[in-house]
């Protein structure tokens, strides 16, 4: 796939639409923010001050304005060198109203460490978006230019749709009872772990998708650094026979967490995980494939943080075309990447042994 046009993207028979280009899945949240009659509903991790956050924003401006009810939840820490009063201060002047997640309190200072991860978009709630990218210039191949991020977005409707405007609903509102148990559509679950109960749920969803693993199990993650539970599932994985594939960056916005993760590389390798780096831009895409049937997609990355800390938000699903495009898509990523081989790892530098050893003492703050 060529890194110069953004690839079509495509809608299945129950209507998901996965976008792998930043512009392409802009274009579309906007054109559907501009037809909006009632309601527009955004959580961002990052909505930075540049050309890609300044469109969003005098266009929610307008629709606030146009009488149009327009919510959006920012996380502080995620946004904090990205983002701008002026920006925010003027949305807010023309009706738009914004919240701050956890922002600085001397009071609290151990809330600042736990962030809202999650990127989502509901319109008149029954249209939604849920993945990794956040707004800002450096997904949009338009203005950041070949080098823009490798993301991944998809779109619903329908049920799920409505689903979705309760979640953001009631972490909106701080609302600590999820509804429970969670109702499938369409053999997929939009997951939150927002409360307690959905935490340790979403874990032992993504944990108990990779135990049912037969074949085999795709990753495709921008930070990985699990926990021992999870590298054991891999590598036990590995051992029975199933084909183990993670595909992380080979290049990283934060090198500590590079680190922290080449910390794990050996016992998977000598197990038989076969790690692939991604090398032609910066890998921001978060999804599992097992068998080739049963995907998950969103905002979690496999790492501590995701896991234990931040809040998240995860499809869950069996759509056989959704499954389908995204096996694709990981293929396809594969031919742009360089497999890490066992026998050359144990030669590496002993200074880079020792920059694992850092990353991986800061493992859970990463």
């Amino acid at each position: 796939m060529s890194d110069e046009r953004p690839p079509d993207h495509g809608s299945t028979e129950k209507g998901f639409v996965l976008f792998t280009e930043g512009d392409l899945l802009y274009e579309d949240m906007l054109t559907q923010i501009a037809a909006a009659r009632t309601e527009v509903l955004l959580e961002s991790y990052i909505f930075a001050d540049d050309e890609i956050g300044q469109r969003f924003a005098q266009l929610l401006s307008n629709q606030a304005q146009a009488g149009v009810r327009v919510r959006i939840h920012l996380d502080a820490a995620g946004s904090f060198f990205w983002s701008s009063h002026k920006l925010t201060d003027g949305m807010i002047s023309h009706g738009v109203q914004v919240r701050w997640f956890h922002r600085w309190d001397w009071r609290r200072p151990w809330r600042y460490n736990q962030r809202n991860h999650r990127k989502l978009l509901v319109v008149d709630g029954n249209t939604a978006w849920v993945g990794g990218f956040n707004i800002h210039r450096e997904n949009s191949i338009s203005v950041y230019g070949p080098a823009r991020w490798r993301d991944m977005h998809v779109r619903f409707g329908g049920n799920l749709a409505a689903q979705a405007r309760i979640l953001f609903d009631d972490f909106w509102r701080g609302k600590k009872r999820s509804h429970f148990p969670l109702t499938s559509v369409n053999n997929t679950l939009l997951v939150s772990n927002y409360t307690r109960g959905s935490r340790r749920y979403m874990n032992m969803l993504f944990r108990q998708t990779m135990a049912d693993a037969q074949q085999s199990i795709h990753v495709t993650t921008p930070y990985f650094i699990p926990d021992s539970l999870t590298q054991k599932l891999l590598t036990r994985a590995a051992r029975q026979g199933i084909k183990v594939k993670l595909l992380v960056p080979g290049k990283t916005d934060i090198p500590l967490t590079r680190w922290a993760a080449q910390a794990v590389y050996a016992p998977l390798l000598d197990a038989g995980v076969q790690i692939h780096e991604y090398l032609p831009r910066l890998l921001h895409a978060k999804a599992i494939v097992v068998d080739r049937h049963f995907t998950i997609i969103g905002t979690s990355n496999i790492d501590y943080r995701s896991f234990f800390l931040n809040y998240e938000l995860n499809l869950f699903t069996q759509d056989e075309e959704l499954c389908h495009q995204l096996e694709t898509q990981f293929i396809e990523d594969l031919d742009s990447s360089r497999e890490i081989s066992a026998v050359h790892w144990k030669r590496r530098f002993w200074g880079d042994r020792l920059l694992e050893l850092i990353g991986w003492m800061a493992r859970r703050w990463l």
